[in-house]
């Protein structure tokens, strides 16, 4: 019996241990040898792009591993691959295949939040199918009508296209809220709610109602950190703002 509940204890602390670090383990079929995979993430400006990791591919593979103190979103360049593949950098173990001819095409998968961003993603382009087929069949009757500066065929295309874009809107709206809701613990929740956040036409209450529904845990990491900014800056009048006016000297007198 003390065996079973030594083995068990070491079982359960080998787990835990193994969530205290990340291997992202990747395949890179028909990539050559020594192709360099760089891993990225923002710089502090946020502007940019910043080195963060690189590696060899071997075999057509390719391994990093380290440490996250938090989710955040990364990148993977593959020398010679055109574009760049996001992915949400955590402590688990990621599995990424790339495509080396369409990167957007490449998969990401194994921990609970790159899943539910794929996931995620999947929804979206079921919302947006219907305005991306609009775009695929009427880009060349578009470019056609500007070049013959057929002005009723452009607005026509135009007046369909905005009523799709004015539906796609609507729904991805839906889509955050409902997910934001159902998926307190995900990654991907607290970046849609701190999106909302650069909309000056947002209701601050609202995106408070959905910031108070989130996990204590996403409440601590950056984006968290910058809704709860945010929240705050706008419960705050700002300087001025319902102060009475200084009094002014009347004519003539000393001040």
């Amino acid at each position: 019996m003390k065996k079973i509940i030594l083995l068990l204890s070491a079982t359960v602390l080998l787990i835990s241990c193994s969530k205290t670090k990340y291997t992202i383990s990747g395949t890179a079929k028909g990539i050559e040898n020594g192709k360099t995979v760089i891993m990225e993430t923002q710089d502090a400006s946020g502007m940019g792009l910043i080195a963060v990791d690189t590696v060899k591919v071997e075999n057509g593979k390719f391994e990093i591993t380290g440490k996250a103190t938090e989710p955040s979103f990364h990148m993977i360049n593959v020398e010679g691959v055109q574009g760049k593949f996001p992915f949400i950098l955590e402590n688990g173990d990621i599995s990424i295949e790339i495509n080396k001819d369409s990167i957007n095409k490449s998969k990401v998968s194994g921990t609970y939040n790159n899943d539910e961003f794929v996931s995620f993603n999947e929804e979206l382009i079921k919302i947006q199918k219907e305005i991306m087929a609009f775009q695929k069949k009427n880009t060349p009757l578009m470019s056609q009508a500007q070049q013959s500066n057929d002005t009723a065929t452009i607005n026509k295309l135009m007046a369909e296209y905005n009523k799709l874009q004015e539906v796609v809107t609507t729904e991805s709206k839906k889509k955050y809220n409902s997910y934001t809701e159902s998926h307190p613990k995900s990654f991907i929740s607290v970046l849609i709610v701190q999106g909302m956040t650069n909309d000056p036409s947002v209701d601050i209450k609202a995106v408070e109602k959905l910031y108070n529904g989130l996990d204590e845990s996403l409440k601590t990491t950056k984006p968290g950190k910058a809704i709860s900014q945010k929240i705050k800056a706008a419960k705050t009048p700002s300087v001025g703002a319902g102060a009475m006016p200084p009094v002014q000297a009347a004519p003539g007198t000393a001040k």
